[in-house]
């Protein structure tokens, strides 16, 4: 019976791996053609949809993931490529709000507040891109966020039919996101299962309906 139970265990992680290995190949294939990093080429979009992230790391710095999100949108703007900025992420506490600090951030880098739009309920990927839809009424967008994340983001739009492309924002030292890769690496088929097995499609949409 153990060795049943060691057998069954060992099959069980060895799919789970292949699992995630055909969903992040499947996923990057899928998208890879829709992220641009140059300015110049980047086809002008109505809004950016900004993807949040926390303004400082654990330790309390400053958090290179969202200073370089924000640079790429104040970039993106300010170059005419989009007419106004969606920022969406989490707010869990008045203490910790990612679409304002990233408001804060961009007028900081005289971006307008007349352009700027927050959504405060993109708790995370899947709810940000729906979101952006299907509440914001956007369909013209270009995501920002940085590359790694910009495929699971793009495979989300293409789900929900969001015309999107995606510009990405410079990553940072490897010392700084292998932690950040690796759990990206997990998201992409978390995000197959919460679109086709776990509901969390019609979840999002039953949360919007009662709003």
């Amino acid at each position: 019976m153990i060795k049943f139970s060691i057998k069954l265990g060992l099959l069980l992680f060895v799919s789970a791996i292949v699992f995630a290995i055909i969903a992040n190949v499947f996923i990057i294939s899928k998208t890879r053609g829709y992220i641009y990093d140059d300015l110049a080429i980047i086809p002008k979009r109505d809004v950016a949809l900004v993807l949040g992230t926390s303004k400082r790391n654990m330790k309390g710095e400053a958090n290179s993931f969202f200073d370089n999100r924000i640079e790429a949108a104040a970039n993106l703007y300010h170059s005419g490529k989009v007419k106004g900025l969606l920022l969406s992420g989490d707010n869990r506490t008045r203490y910790y709000n990612e679409p304002n600090d990233m408001k804060n951030a961009l007028m900081q880098k005289g971006v307008p507040d007349s352009v700027i739009s927050i959504d405060t309920a993109g708790l995370r990927t899947l709810e940000s891109v729906y979101r952006c839809k299907e509440v914001f009424n956007q369909n013209n967008v270009t995501i920002i966020t940085q590359q790694f994340h910009a495929f699971r983001a793009l495979y989300i739009s293409q789900h929900y039919e969001l015309d999107a492309i995606a510009y990405s924002a410079a990553e940072v030292p490897v010392y700084s996101s292998a932690k950040v890769t690796i759990r990206e690496f997990f998201a992409r088929p978390k995000a197959l299962l919460d679109i086709y097995f776990l509901n969390s499609y019609h979840n999002v949409e039953q949360e919007i309906s009662q709003q």
